[in-house]
C-alpha cells in the first residue's frame, strides 16, 4: 500500500479490495474493470475517482443493461469482438424441465465415459425454508450417492477455506473429479478445456448476463458443448429469458434483449435495472432517435452556438437540474 501511495507500483491487479478508501494512487492514469457486470454503478464510480479523471476500459462477454444504454447514450466508446478463438465449436444450449431428469443423466453419462467432465451450478449453497430453490450441498449427495456412484463428484462453493477450494479446482483441471457440483464462484477465471456440459439448476434465477458467463465455462476445447437450463418456472419472462439464451450465444444480443426486459435502469442515479425515467421515450425501441438527440447534444454544445441567448439559458437550466440529481447520488 505504502509503495503504490508513492508511485513506485507501476501494475496494480485485485479484486474489488482495490476500491477500498485506504488503497491510494499517487497518480492513477488509467482503470481496466474485467467482468464488468460485476461491479455496482457505485464501485465503478469509486474506482474512477481514485485519479484525476482517469481513462477507464470497461471489459465483457454480457453488458449489462445500463451499460449498453449508456453506451446508446454515447457515454462509452465501444470495440467488439465478435470471433471466436479458432477451434472453437458452438455451445448447444438446452431449456428442460426437472421431469426429464434421468434422460439428461443418461446423457451426462455417455459424455464421462467418453473422458469429458461436467459443472452444476446450483443457485444455493444450503437449503433454504423460505425458497424452494436446489442447493450445492444437497445435490451434491444425491448425484454422489443415487447417480454417479462409479464416477468421482466434488462439490465447490464460496464457504469454504481457499485451501480445499484450490484442492478441487485443482482436480478438476486435471481430470481426476469427472462432475463439480458448485454456486456461481465458477462464473468467471476457470478454465477447463475438458468440461463439455453445463447443468444450471432453477436458470430462473440467474440474469441473462450470469446464465451467458456459467454457459461460457465450457466450449473451451475442440469438443462439441452442451449448455443445460433445468426450470419449472411457468412465468412468462422466464420462460421468454430462458428461450433465447437457447438461440443466441451472441453477447450483445443478450444484453439486448436484457435491456428489453429489465430495462436499462438510470442514467443519473445508481440502479442498474427498471425504466428509464421518461415521459414518452423507450430506449429500446427508440434507439434511432437517441442517435439523433446524441447528434443533436453534440452540435448544441459546440462553441460556435454557445452565445445564442437561448442556448444559454437551456444550459444553465441542465446545469441546474444535474446538480441536484449529482447531489442526490453523492447522499445516498
Amino acid at each position: 500500500l505504502s509503495q503504490l501511495n508513492e508511485g513506485k507500483i507501476d501494475i496494480l491487479i485485485g479484486t474489488h479490495a482495490i476500491i477500498e478508501d485506504h488503497v491510494k494512487f499517487l497518480n492513477l492514469g488509467l482503470v481496466i474493470t474485467d467482468e464488468q457486470h460485476r461491479f455496482g454503478v457505485r464501485q465503478r464510480a469509486l474506482l474512477s475517482e481514485k485519479g484525476e479523471s482517469p481513462d477507464v476500459l470497461v471489459m465483457t462477454a454480457t453488458p449489462i443493461p445500463r451499460t449498453l444504454t449508456l453506451i446508446l447514450y454515447g457515454d462509452l466508446d465501444i470495440s467488439i469482438i465478435d470471433e471466436k478463438p479458432l477451434g472453437r465449436k458452438k455451445i448447444e444450449t438446452y431449456h428442460i424441465d426437472s421431469g426429464k431428469k434421468e434422460r439428461l443423466f443418461g446423457f451426462v453419462k455417455n459424455q464421462l465415459n467418453d473422458g469429458r467432465q461436467a459443472y452444476v451450478v446450483c443457485p444455493l449453497v444450503e437449503q433454504s425454508e423460505k425458497l424452494e430453490l436446489k442447493s450445492a450441498v444437497d445435490y451434491y449427495e444425491v448425484l454422489k450417492n443415487e447417480y454417479f456412484q462409479n464416477y468421482k463428484v466434488d462439490l465447490l462453493h464460496g464457504k469454504m477455506k481457499n485451501s480445499d477450494k484450490d484442492k478441487i479446482m485443482e482436480d478438476f483441471r486435471n481430470g481426476l473429479t469427472k462432475i463439480l457440483i458448485s454456486t456461481t464462484v465458477v462464473e468467471v477465471g476457470v478454465n477447463v478445456p475438458n468440461a463439455t456440459i453445463m447443468i444450471i439448476e432453477n436458470a430462473e434465477r440467474f440474469g441473462l448476463a450470469q446464465l451467458h458467463q456459467l454457459r461460457g465455462r465450457v466450449g473451451r476445447g475442440e469438443y462439441q458443448s452442451y449448455c443445460i437450463l433445468i426450470s419449472d418456472s411457468h412465468g412468462k419472462v422466464a420462460k421468454e429469458r430462458l428461450s433465447f439464451l437457447t438461440k443466441s450465444e451472441n453477447g450483445f444480443e443478450i444484453a439486448d434483449k436484457d435491456l428489453e426486459l429489465r430495462g436499462g435502469g438510470e442514467i443519473l442515479g445508481l440502479k442498474q435495472h427498471g425504466l428509464a425515467e421518461f415521459k414518452i421515450a423507450d430506449i429500446h425501441n427508440d434507439i434511432d432517435i437517441v442517435k439523433t438527440s446524441r447528434e443533436a447534444v453534440n452540435l448544441f454544445l459546440n462553441p460556435v452556438f454557445a452565445d445564442i441567448k437561448s442556448n444559454k439559458q437551456m444550459l444553465i437550466e441542465i446545469d441546474k437540474r444535474l446538480n441536484k440529481m449529482l447531489e442526490f447520488i453523492a447522499l445516498n
